[in-house]
């Protein structure tokens, strides 16, 4: 009888053990990093408390780091480190790297099992970028789950447009229109012969000139580059960039004209001084150049009224994507508790909360078609221009070395941009510069 009732007490201490190893999936405490100004952290915030009230189980902890260039150094070297946060935002531009290294916990598995959401109801425009290593594997595997997909688009001061006499950006309107519009708003208000209000700010970088690059027709690099990889139509990866070709060189012209030839945005040493997102906030710039990530912090002017455009065309329409994602990284300790933060913060629900601050345009189907996105209440008014602007939307190559190839690009054209070299002279070194990065680390 007595062995019997050891036995009985050995069975419970097992089973109470295997129920805790069990719950400790889904228990315990995790890390969240993210980046951004104060205003997007206080979106986050409110996500993590938000599901702390659905998952008091699962403890989060919120990391900030404002800066993201110091996020994007502390993010790889906590993952070569083998110590990162157990959820971290990962632009599409920049987690090929990682994927590659295996650092990244694929999702597909998780999400397939998902009963909050599935992945048929994101924009597929959202979705395909974070599909990694299609020429391997002919499917690929999706690596992250993004947030949301800003277009860039065109924030106006609605007060400095009436002042001028100006109208307001129209639907479909044409580089000349843009310059036109540009030139009207460069003042100099107080008449010493210096210009006090500029038409324009855009940073002179490879993201912000590609959308007049496509919209000349002409690709970014060889082979029509997908999103997915890297790969091109035919398969096959990039080998170069393409911007030596004429229908290139007269974007590149154009994107560098409205600093040399129209004057229409600050010098460097005015943007230096004081860069132009500041300007534009402080009244002194009629239209900047931003994703959707700006709106938390542009709610907050109560100076002015403003709103957003679509860009200006050439031979097309286009736009280039902003997305960031929540990924799992491999060295995370409580994968499953941290897949359940993100597949909150992605459901409907946790996508309406960053929605309701502004920052994001939803990767959600239902979300970004919903008033919680559309709110006309709300400041942009014409918020729709985002959802609009989706089907002419293109991502840059997904490569494990496309930061170093786009950091390098960014280089020649603030040269170019700034006087510091011709256009031809700085698209060639851009390509010179950049080929021993194209399939290397693949």
């Amino acid at each position: 009888m007595q062995r019997f009732y050891k036995l009985i007490v050995i069975i419970l201490l097992l089973s109470l053990l295997l129920t805790a190893c069990g719950e400790s999936k889904t228990t315990g405490e995790i890390s969240f990093m993210v980046f951004g100004d104060p205003a997007e952290l206080a979106a986050y915030q409110t996500l993590v408390d938000a599901f702390a009230e659905k998952h008091p189980e699962i403890q989060v902890e919120l990391v900030h780091i404002p800066s993201q260039s110091d996020y994007r150094a502390r993010l790889g070297a906590d993952l070569a480190a083998g110590t990162p946060a157990d959820v971290v935002l990962i632009n599409y531009r920049r987690y090929a790297q990682f994927a590659a290294a295996g650092a990244l916990e694929p999702l597909a598995p998780y999400l397939a099992k998902s009963e909050l959401t599935k992945e048929a109801d994101f924009y597929p425009q959202a979705i395909e970028p974070f599909v990694w290593n299609l020429r391997s594997s002919g499917s690929g595997q999706l690596m992250c789950i993004p947030q949301n997909l800003s277009s860039l688009v065109i924030y106006y001061n609605k007060d400095l447009f009436t002042q001028a006499g100006t109208t307001f950006p129209q639907p479909g309107w044409t580089w000349d229109d843009f310059v036109q519009t540009a030139l009207a708003l460069t003042k100099d208000t107080n008449g010493d012969g210096m210009t006090d209000q500029y038409g324009l700010g855009i940073e002179p970088t490879l993201i912000r000139l590609v959308p007049f690059l496509w919209q000349s027709g002409q690709e970014l690099v060889d082979g029509a580059a997908a999103a997915q990889g890297g790969e091109t139509s035919e398969g096959t990866a990039p080998t170069r960039l393409m911007l030596d070709t004429p229908e290139a060189l007269r974007a590149v012209q154009f994107f560098v004209d409205l600093s040399l030839k129209h004057h229409v945005v600050p010098t460097a040493e005015e943007e230096a001084a004081e860069d132009s997102e500041s300007r534009f906030i402080n009244g002194r710039t009629a239209m900047f150049f931003n994703s959707r990530r700006g709106v938390p912090t542009y709610r907050e002017i109560t100076a002015f009224d403003w709103d957003v455009a679509r860009l200006p065309q050439d031979v097309t329409a286009a736009s280039v994507l902003h997305s960031d994602a929540y990924c799992l990284p491999s060295a995370s300790r409580n994968k499953d508790a941290a897949w359940t933060f993100i597949e909150y913060a992605n459901s409907v629900e946790g996508q309406t909360i960053v929605a309701q601050s502004g920052r994001t345009v939803p990767s959600l189907v239902q979300v970004a078609e919903s008033t919680v996105f559309l709110d006309p209440a709300q400041r942009p008014a014409s918020s729709q221009v985002f959802l609009d602007a989706i089907p002419s939307l293109r991502a840059l190559p997904v490569l494990p070395n496309w930061v170093d190839i786009e950091e390098i690009a960014d280089e020649e054209i603030e040269r170019a941009f700034y006087g510091q070299a011709t256009v031809f002279d700085a698209v060639l070194s851009a390509i010179r510069r950049t080929s021993i990065y194209f399939g290397a680390g693949e």
